[in-house]
């Protein structure tokens, strides 16, 4: 009968190979490098898109037919009533100054709270003046010398950094006038 030989032990400057350490550091590496680089990635692709909006939206040079932001209607001052229908606004920003034009069709009622809110009164306009230049209303399609209409305005000058608003309304129609607004901010 043959005996067999004892197993072999390995050396004792050599210690026994363990797996466990090179799924730990795969997860380390994972934890360390693959997830913060992922979420750069993602950080690139929003911080793009949303450039992109910005450019696109900023490239539009004709009125945009939906209510301006909240933050743009308290920087210019303009506090569309509620119930106001065919809004629409356009805004340009320059280095020495920026504008907003809104146009809107709301009530005599709430077009006297408008004028209210914005610091002057239905008795400020002045009928028969177009408040708005003629180089501010093509810049947008606005035709306020049209024949057959009648038109009110007012330009309500404030102080620094407050901004300036020419305000025309066309009078014409007898339930709901319309407004035209531009509002103009300097820095």
């Amino acid at each position: 009968m043959r005996t067999t030989a004892p197993p072999a032990v390995p050396p004792a400057d050599r210690p026994p190979h363990r797996p466990k350490h090179r799924v730990l550091a795969l997860c380390v590496v994972v934890l360390l490098i693959a997830i913060p680089a992922g979420y750069l990635v993602q950080s690139a692709f929003v911080s793009r898109d949303s450039g992109e909006n910005k450019q696109r939206e900023a490239a539009l040079s004709n009125l945009h037919y939906e209510w301006p932001s909240k933050v743009q209607r308290r920087v210019y001052e303009v506090p569309i009533p509620k119930g106001s229908s065919y809004v629409a606004y356009w805004e340009s920003n320059a280095w020495e100054k920026s504008s907003l034009h809104v146009q809107f069709r709301t009530s005599w009622k709430n077009l006297a709270r408008f004028l209210r809110d914005v610091g002057t009164d239905r008795e400020a306009l002045r009928e028969g003046e177009v408040a708005i230049s003629r180089e501010q209303a093509e810049r947008v399609g606005w035709d306020l010398r049209a024949d057959g209409r009648t038109y009110a305005g007012v330009v309500h000058e404030q102080p620094a950094p407050a901004p300036d608003l020419r305000i025309t309304v066309d009078t014409t129609p007898d339930k709901r006038p319309r407004v035209y607004v531009v509002s103009t901010v300097g820095f």
